[in-house]
């Protein structure tokens, strides 16, 4: 089976943001932001570049699996999803900011589509 359009701009969207929090883990200042993406995972005592390399290099695995229509990328979209919206909607109400809202819709729009199309990741794994 053809990949679906959306898992490749999907996965595009998310190598631009691996590669944006490598580069940002290398030239931004952590300071800058009153929340930090340590802190949004729940983990504050980690240091804020090392979890952007974590979280990048997790997304590049993750976009992998995903846009080679693996089973195991089907499943860590998923589950990426649910943690991240839930993490987004759970920030929602805590903070000043609100860019939460929109990734708390992009999760459930990732989500969405991903079990929409998940025919084309069993199929494929199926047949190699």
């Amino acid at each position: 089976m053809k990949r679906p359009l959306g898992v490749s701009i999907i996965s595009y969207f998310y190598i631009f943001g691996a590669i944006v929090l490598l580069f940002t883990a290398v030239f931004y200042n952590a300071d800058a932001n009153s929340i930090g993406i340590a802190e949004r995972f729940g983990m504050p005592i980690v240091s804020e570049r090392f979890m952007r390399v974590i979280v990048a290099i997790f997304s590049m695995v993750m976009v992998y699996g995903y846009i080679r229509l693996k089973k195991w990328g089907f499943w860590l979209v998923v589950i990426n999803s649910i943690f991240f919206g839930l993490i987004s909607s759970s920030l929602i109400s805590n903070q000043l900011q609100q860019p939460f809202i929109g990734n708390v819709i992009w999760s459930i729009i990732i989500l969405a589509y991903t079990l929409y199309v998940k025919k084309a990741f069993f199929i494929v794994s199926s047949q190699q």
